[in-house]
């Protein structure tokens, strides 16, 4: 079988798995190849690399370490599972850049960030990251691709392991490296698409900050900010209201110019706590005055919801273009979450089918929103491999 595919496979005997699930695959693909590997193989990684490389040859094979991994319509939480995703992707340039910690002593400003990736900004279309989180702050990386390549998406994820431990890999080629980042350029005829779905529901209505210092916020509409979180959450339906305060998030727009505010357009951060002599609020996030605020909670139905009516709107826009996706989880998510497995990936394959999916559950997700990129958690962050012209 030629052309884009994905599988996932499970059992303690990884070469056996590997190899029935890609019966019937053509060997040699071309283009990109996505795989993940979850933590009970840690032993075995390099040659699982080695294995797949051998076995389809892919131009790029990148992937790393997951607590858990992702597939077509599935998801493996709590036993040894490879994802596995080929795609082909005609007219594509794809570049890889391997990054380190010390990358950001030695470059200095956009001229200097753009040498050291060796692209120029119109050749990329898109970045895909996949990092440890240990050794990398990828916070920092999209501070600088942003000032770099203004207004090009970042999308991927941060390596996991297992629960409490550190110990995560990367995978590029037939390596295993124990630190950095990979960071995949994507240019030609070929784009991502961004679906960020940060699992959050607004309440209330959108409010502007009058009076804020670093991530406090002092007043929203004249009034101190506590009084005016009580009084939104005091309007809420009692049989909700509880739901609402033990959940409760804050939601900071990207752009302030919009005529109404919808899903999509806040970042989500946590709400920290309150000071009630002064009546401000803390949020996990900087804040500036001017800025709009809607007050925002997270569960497992606005998270389901959000993420459906996001992907609708996905499904809408690119048809049948897509020729796969990496779907980047939190590990927040999952059954821990939603009281069920496949959530994620299930709702992927409700609106594209059998679309080609790999992916992880991560240590921090990275995807756009109101088109600025962002490190996120509790998020499902998925990237749609599409032809530009989609």
């Amino acid at each position: 079988m030629r052309g884009s595919f994905a599988v996932t496979t499970t059992g303690s005997d990884w070469r056996q798995a590997l190899d029935q699930a890609l019966a019937g695959f053509e060997r040699n693909v071309p283009g990109l190849a996505f795989l993940f590997a979850s933590y009970h193989y840690a032993e075995a990684y390099g040659d699982i690399v080695e294995h797949v490389g051998r076995l389809l040859g892919p131009e790029i094979l990148l992937g790393c370490s997951g607590q858990g991994v992702i597939g077509t319509g599935r998801e493996i939480e709590d036993e040894a599972a490879i994802s596995l995703m080929a795609l082909d992707l005609p007219g594509a340039d794809l570049t890889v850049v391997r990054l380190n910690q010390r990358d950001f002593a030695s470059t200095h400003g956009p001229a200097g960030w753009i040498r050291r990736m060796g692209i120029e900004p119109p050749a990329v279309n898109a970045w895909v990251v996949l990092a440890d989180p240990f050794t990398f702050d990828v916070s920092a990386l999209i501070d600088v691709l942003g000032l770099a390549y203004p207004g090009v998406p970042v999308l991927g994820g941060m390596a996991s392991a297992q629960p409490g431990q550190r110990g995560t890999r990367l995978y590029s080629g037939n390596e295993v490296l124990s630190e950095g980042a990979l960071v995949l350029a994507v240019g030609g005829g070929w784009t991502v698409h961004a679906v960020v779905s940060q699992g959050a529901e607004p309440i209330g209505q959108a409010w502007t900050v009058t009076a804020a210092e670093g991530n406090v916020i002092k007043t929203i509409a004249g009034r101190p900010a506590l009084e005016v979180l009580v009084e939104t959450i005091s309007k809420v339906p009692p049989a909700a209201r509880e739901r609402v305060s033990q959940n409760l998030l804050v939601g900071l727009a990207m752009d302030e110019y919009r005529d109404e505010f919808k899903r999509g357009d806040f970042l989500i951060s946590n709400f920290m706590g309150a000071d009630r002599a002064t009546g401000a609020i803390g949020v996990g996030a900087e804040v500036r005055v001017g800025q709009t605020v809607q007050f925002q909670f997270r569960d497992a139905a606005a998270a389901d919801d959000e993420l459906r009516v996001m992907l609708a709107g996905a499904h809408e826009t690119l048809g049948s273009t897509a020729a796969g996706a990496l779907l980047c989880s939190c590990n927040g998510r999952g059954a821990g979450l939603f009281g069920a497995p496949d959530h994620d990936a299930t709702a992927v394959a409700g609106r594209f089918g059998q679309l080609p999916v790999a992916g992880l559950f991560c240590n921090g997700e990275i995807g756009p929103v109101g088109g600025k990129n962002f490190v996120h958690g509790f998020t499902a962050s998925i990237a749609f491999f599409v032809p530009t012209h989609a």
